[in-house]
């Protein structure tokens, strides 16, 4: 039986953050939480970091796509806010984002690790962007590794 179990430390990775600019106050902390995972625990090297910042989550999937296309990384990390509010644009925005996401990594074969909250409060974002549910920006990148890591196997 063979068994492929990746392990998170990935020191030639060249990673990208895409990370929304709307929420900053809590897309900021995921993205100070990713960078964080990628250099103390991925030992990624600083240089081999791309942040692209984008207006909204709803631009997330375009420029991942973008960026998948250009063959210069192994792993793209998407970061975003949405939080309700009184309206239907929620489910709009994070059903496409999540949706358009996963169909980008699929088809440029590159993994994409969804750090997109989507959450019914402010109260539950910043819950989860560094305070009492961990930071999701971290375990999104912590995913990232390990998937270019499990795809190098696959490979191999």
């Amino acid at each position: 039986m063979k068994v492929i179990d990746a392990t998170i430390i990935a020191t030639d990775a060249n990673v990208a953050i895409v990370v929304a600019r709307f929420n900053n106050f809590i897309t900021n902390n995921l993205l100070n939480g990713a960078i964080s995972s990628l250099k103390r625990i991925g030992q990624v090297h600083h240089d081999n970091i791309t942040v692209i910042w984008v207006p909204g989550a709803y631009e997330l999937p375009l420029v991942s796509y973008e960026l998948g296309k250009t063959g210069k990384y192994d792993a793209i990390i998407a970061l975003g806010a949405i939080i309700r509010g009184n309206t239907s644009h929620f489910e709009y925005i994070a059903n496409q984002t999540s949706l358009s996401i996963a169909k980008i990594s699929i088809n440029t074969n590159i993994p994409i690790a969804f750090g997109v909250l989507t959450t019914e409060n402010i109260e539950q974002a910043i819950e989860r962007s560094g305070t009492k549910y961990g930071n999701k920006g971290s375990e999104a990148a912590l995913a990232a590794l390990e998937m270019i890591n499990v795809l190098k196997a696959i490979k191999n």
